[in-house]
C-alpha cells in the first residue's frame, strides 16, 4: 500500500497526529519469542474478525503482507485493523508517521509495534 493512501486512511479514523505513542510506565515489554509468538496469533484472530475473513489465524504467514497480495487486505480493511489495534491494545496510531507502511507490511511488523507501544 502506498504511503499516502495510507496516511490518508488513518486521517479518516480521526487518529491523532499530534502525539508520540508512548510506553506506559507499567507496561512490560514482550521478553519471550513465545510471547510474540501468542501475540501474532491474537492479532491474525483481531484481523481475521475485524474484516470477515475466511481463514484460520494459524494460516496466516507471519511474514507475508497483509495488504495487497499477501492477506489481500485493502484500505477499508486498513481503517477496521487500526481501529480494533487501538482498542484492544490502548495505543494511538499516527496519521502522519513514516512508519505506518513498514508497521503494516506484515502480521511480524504489526506485532512487532504492538509489542512495543502497548499499554494494555
Amino acid at each position: 500500500m502506498e504511503t499516502a493512501s495510507l496516511q490518508y486512511t488513518m486521517r479518516q479514523l480521526h487518529l491523532k497526529p499530534s502525539r508520540e505513542v508512548t510506553r506506559m510506565p507499567n507496561t512490560k515489554p514482550m521478553s519471550t519469542i513465545n510471547d510474540l509468538a501468542t501475540l501474532q496469533r491474537e492479532i491474525a484472530e483481531l484481523i481475521i474478525s475485524a474484516v470477515n475473513l475466511d481463514i484460520a489465524a494459524d494460516d496466516v504467514n507471519p511474514d507475508a503482507p497483509l495488504f495487497g497480495e499477501g492477506l489481500g487486505l485493502d484500505s477499508i480493511d486498513v481503517l477496521e485493523v487500526a481501529l480494533v489495534v487501538s482498542k484492544r491494545y490502548g495505543m494511538q496510531l499516527r496519521s502522519d508517521s513514516a512508519d505506518n507502511v513498514s508497521i503494516f507490511s506484515s502480521l511480524r511488523n504489526l506485532s512487532q509495534y504492538i509489542a512495543e507501544h502497548r499499554t494494555k
